[in-house]
């Protein structure tokens, strides 16, 4: 089993910026990929941005050039940084990990921070 605990996360007005951090914890033998989704009111939950092992990127095209992702290996932690942030970057933000464990390889999910950037 894996857990994931996330932080930051909070209100902002537009333009600001706010910092997301997850950390995985447990039992795998690797983390293949990391990253953050998120679900705004009414819509399905879609990628934000993730990170591979080997530093391979991938962005929402809603966010390129505002957010960057980064990763630290040995903590097993990702950083999404949200700067110029936008109204419309309101929701529940949700950190993903996708994990090699001793027998198999599954997804999880973080359990889910809310940003709200107001106008």
């Amino acid at each position: 089993q894996v857990q994931l605990a996330a932080s930051g996360g909070g209100l902002v007005q537009a333009g600001g910026s706010l910092r997301l951090s997850c950390g995985a914890s447990g039992s795998f033998l690797s983390i293949p990929i990391m990253g953050w989704y998120r679900q705004r009111p009414g819509a399905q939950r879609e990628l934000v941005a993730t990170i591979t092992e080997d530093g391979r990127e991938e962005f929402a095209d809603s966010v390129k050039g505002r957010f960057t992702i980064s990763r630290d290996s040995s903590k097993n932690t990702v950083i999404l940084q949200m700067n110029s942030l936008k109204p419309d970057d309101t929701a529940v933000y949700v950190c993903y990990a996708y994990v090699d464990e001793p027998l198999v390889k599954r997804p999880y999910w973080g359990q889910g921070t809310q940003v709200t950037v107001s106008p």
